[in-house]
């Protein structure tokens, strides 16, 4: 729960749960003002006959005052809250498909140059402590970028894809974990997380067989999740899709169901996008996951402050309606 002004209210993760003993005190405390009260109506009732009435408001400020106290006393416990802070020496590697089907004009005004519009913007906004690599492959793959912070390497690069003969898939990837190996052994003592995005609109064709054990598609997923390296795949294109060779049209609808199993395989997530707009939200969804991770930060100033705010309005309510200070 959080508050305008105030901040997040954790009840979760507490550092130091044997503050909360401090709860007694304000209880003890309540005990004490409903015996005096008590003691208080007696002592009326020796000189009247009849009982006097007494307004209920005139309790209010004692009881803002005491859940001021139990307020701060959540804050001495320490909560904490989940908070997302930009990864460093994380490493990402985009791997783009420059096979012909992705000529395609299903999506303005082809299939590879909104790729290269949407991971141009994905790599402009990607959190600048992040290493960043560029894979282009149709029937060969090329590792145009190796993994690095200056991300303007890649935004370069991605204006120089060009088109291929064949679909290479697996040894794309696996030249992508090849690049992401050499950035972890350059990069400290341990291997950074790392994460492989992988955009195509169709299946592998070489080899013709995703489960090939030397460099099959499905293959090189399998020893990506052993490394540690999911992928995000993106599935893009319309099944309208159609391109022309040797003077006829040919059809080249995507394809998404290779691309789901490779994801699957290396523990990653995948997408789908049949235009620009749904790639740059598949790009945001990566980048949100991998550019960020989440750990456990403190959360008593919320606590605090609406405690010191509950002690104010005490006070000011004593003042209004009982003349005095709330002791």
């Amino acid at each position: 729960m959080s508050l305008p002004g105030i901040g997040p209210l954790p009840l979760y993760g507490l550092q130091r749960p044997v503050m909360l003993l401090f709860a007694l005190v304000p209880l003890a405390l309540l005990a004490v003002y409903v015996l005096a009260q008590a003691r208080r109506r007696r002592r009326l009732r020796r000189f009247t006959e009849s009982e006097v009435p007494q307004s209920w408001w005139r309790h209010l400020p004692i009881a803002v005052a005491l859940l001021s106290l139990l307020l701060l006393t959540v804050a001495l416990a320490t909560p904490t809250h989940d908070m997302r802070i930009p990864r460093n020496r994380a490493c990402v590697v985009l791997v783009i498909d420059m096979s012909n089907s992705m000529r395609a004009t299903d999506v303005d005004p082809n299939r590879l140059k909104a790729a290269e519009q949407a991971a141009s913007q994905f790599a402009s906004q990607l959190t600048p402590g992040i290493n960043l690599g560029l894979v282009g492959f149709a029937g060969t793959p090329y590792l145009l970028v190796p993994p690095t912070p200056q991300h303007q390497a890649t935004l370069d690069a991605l204006k120089k894809l060009e088109f291929g003969d064949g679909t290479a898939t697996g040894e794309a990837i696996f030249t992508a974990l090849h690049a992401v190996g050499a950035a972890a052994i350059t990069g400290g003592d341990t291997p950074p997380p790392a994460r492989i995005v992988l955009l195509s609109d169709g299946g592998e064709n070489k080899p013709t067989d995703p489960g090939d054990p030397h460099d099959g598609a499905y293959t090189a997923a399998r020893l990506a999740k052993d490394q540690g390296v999911p992928i995000s795949t993106i599935s893009f294109g319309t099944k309208g899709g159609e391109i022309e060779m040797n003077g006829q049209r040919v059809a080249v609808p995507v394809s998404t169901d290779q691309m789901r199993t490779i994801a699957r395989l290396s523990g990653g997530q995948s997408y789908t996008a049949t235009n620009i707009a749904e790639l740059n939200k598949s790009y945001n969804a990566i980048e949100n996951d991998i550019g960020f991770r989440t750990v456990a930060g403190p959360g008593s100033s919320g606590w605090l402050r609406l405690g010191v705010l509950a002690a104010l309005i005490a006070t000011a309510l004593a003042l209004l309606i009982n003349r005095r200070l709330p002791i």
